[in-house]
C-alpha cells in the first residue's frame, strides 16, 4: 500500500470483514515472500485484485514487524511508516520518563509505536499530518487495547494545540520521498523540537544515534539506547525530565550509565582480558565511567577499549579474553591464527586505518575455533589482539 489518493479508502477496504478475513487466511497459510505470488494468483479467484496485493503487502510487512512488536501479526504498516517505528521495548523504555506526567501529546506519531506505550498509561493527543499512518496509529492502538486513551489528529505538528498537555514525545521524519535525510537533518527541523520545551516543561524528542552532543541544548539529557549491541536511537531529554547529562542504555534489559565524576582511569599495556564497550557507551561519552564501574584501564588515552586482568563481565560491553598481543603485523596474522586454529575471526578495528573485508578475505582461514581480531592502538603504537569470548 502506497501513500498515492486513494490509498486511505484502500486502507479501509483492509479494515473491513472480507479484508480482516483475507488477512488472517494469509497468516493461517503461513504465506512467506517465496510463496507470495503463487497464493496471490490464486486469492485473486476470491477476491478483488487490490484487496489481494494490499493485503500481501500487509502480510509481509507483518512478518517483517515482529522484531519490532509481539503482536505485529494483527498490526498495519506501511514499510516507511515501519521502518521509523520505535519498538515495543524502547518505547516502553521511555514511557517510564512519563509516569508522573497526566496527558502527553505524541507528536509525528506515524504508525504508534510510542503511542502505544504512552496510552497504556495516559491521555494521549497524537498528531501527524499523514491521514493513513494516523488511521493505523488508531487501528494499532486497539490491537492492544489502549484506543479509548488516544485523541487522533490529522494535522501538522506545528499547528497542534498543545493546550492542557503535560508532556510531548515527538519524533521527528528523517525521511523525505522515501530517502533518507542527511545526518542532523530532520522535519520539523529539531531547533523547533527544541523549542518545544518553552510550552511544555517535559519534552523527549527522538533523534539519529549520530546526533552530536553540542545539538542538545545544556541543561539537557542525551541519552544513546542500544538494543543487545545495536544502537539504535538517540533520545533528548529537556530539562523537565533530564535526570543526567549523558547516559547509555542496554534494552532489553534496561541496563542505564550514567556520567559520574572520578579520577582518570589509568593507561596501561593490554592484559589478559578485553573489554569492548556498547557503542551506546562510546556514543555518549561514558567509556570512563565504565571502567571505574569494572575497575579496569585504558590500553590508549584516545581508544576505547578497556582492560584488566580478570574477567570484565557487564551488559555495557563485550567481554573477551585475550589469547594473542603485541605490536600489529599484517602480514604475520595469517599464520599467527593458523597457529591459534583459528577458522572463524571477527575483525574490530578502531584507530588503525585498514579494510576489514579485504583482510578477511586474505586470511583464508581453515583452524576450528572462532576469534576476535583487534586493530587498535596501544599506549599510541599500532596493536593487534586475538580474543575470544570470555565465557
Amino acid at each position: 500500500m502506497t501513500h498515492a489518493a486513494g490509498s486511505l479508502e484502500r486502507f479501509g477496504q483492509l479494515l473491513s470483514p472480507r479484508g480482516r478475513e483475507l488477512l488472517e487466511r494469509l497468516d493461517r497459510e503461513a504465506v512467506t515472500p517465496a510463496t507470495a505470488l503463487r497464493v496471490g494468483s490464486a486469492l485473486r479467484s476470491d477476491y478483488p485484485a487490490d484487496l489481494v496485493a494490499d493485503a500481501l503487502a500487509q502480510h509481509e510487512l507483518r512478518l517483517r514487524a515482529r522484531a519490532k512488536f509481539e503482536r505485529a501479526g494483527r498490526m498495519f504498516f506501511t514499510r516507511p511508516g515501519l521502518e521509523q517505528a520505535s519498538s515495543e521495548a524502547t518505547a516502553r523504555h521511555r514511557a517510564r520518563r512519563y509516569a508522573g506526567a497526566g496527558p502527553v501529546a505524541d507528536l509525528c506519531c506515524g504508525i504508534g509505536g510510542d503511542l502505544i506505550a504512552l496510552a497504556e498509561h495516559h491521555p494521549v493527543l497524537a498528531v501527524d499530518l499523514d491521514p493513513l499512518h494516523l488511521r493505523m496509529a488508531e487501528a494499532n492502538a486497539g490491537v492492544y487495547g489502549v484506543a479509548g486513551n488516544v485523541r487522533a489528529v490529522a494535522a501538522d505538528v506545528r499547528d497542534a494545540c498543545l493546550s492542557g498537555v503535560d508532556a510531548v514525545f515527538i519524533d521527528p521524519a528523517r525521511r523525505r520521498g522515501g530517502r533518507r535525510m542527511r545526518a542532523g537533518d530532520s522535519e520539523p527541523p529539531l531547533p523547533w523540537c527544541v523549542a518545544l520545551a518553552d510550552r511544555v516543561a517535559a519534552v523527549g524528542i527522538k533523534a539519529a544515534p549520530g546526533l552530536a552532543h553540542n545539538e542538545v541544548p545544556a541543561g539537557w539529557e542525551l541519552e544513546f539506547v542500544a538494543v543487545g549491541r545495536d544502537l539504535k536511537e538517540a533520545v533528548a531529554w529537556s530539562a523537565g525530565v533530564a535526570t543526567a547529562a549523558r547516559r547509555a542504555t542496554i534494552l532489553p534489559g534496561g541496563h542505564t550509565l550514567v556520567r559520574a565524576p572520578g579520577p582518570p582511569v589509568p593507561v596501561r599495556a593490554p592484559g589478559e582480558f578485553l573489554c569492548d564497550p556498547s557503542p551506546a557507551v562510546t556514543r555518549a561519552g561514558l567509556v570512563e565511567e565504565l571502567a571505574h564501574e569494572l575497575g579496569a584501564w585504558k590500553i590508549d588515552e584516545r581508544i576505547a577499549f578497556l582492560s584488566s586482568d580478570r574477567p570484565l563481565r557487564t551488559p555495557f560491553g563485550r567481554g573477551l579474553r585475550v589469547i594473542d598481543s603485541g605490536p600489529w603485523n599484517q602480514k604475520q596474522l595469517p599464520a599467527k591464527l593458523r597457529g591459534l586454529d583459528i577458522g572463524t575471526a571477527d575483525i574490530r578495528r578502531r584507530g588503525l586505518a585498514g579494510d576489514t573485508g579485504q583482510l578477511l578475505r586474505r586470511l583464508k582461514l581453515a583452524g576450528s575455533r572462532r576469534a576476535t581480531v583487534v586493530m587498535t592502538r596501544a599506549g599510541n603504537r599500532p596493536w593487534g589482539l586475538v580474543c575470544v569470548d570470555a565465557d
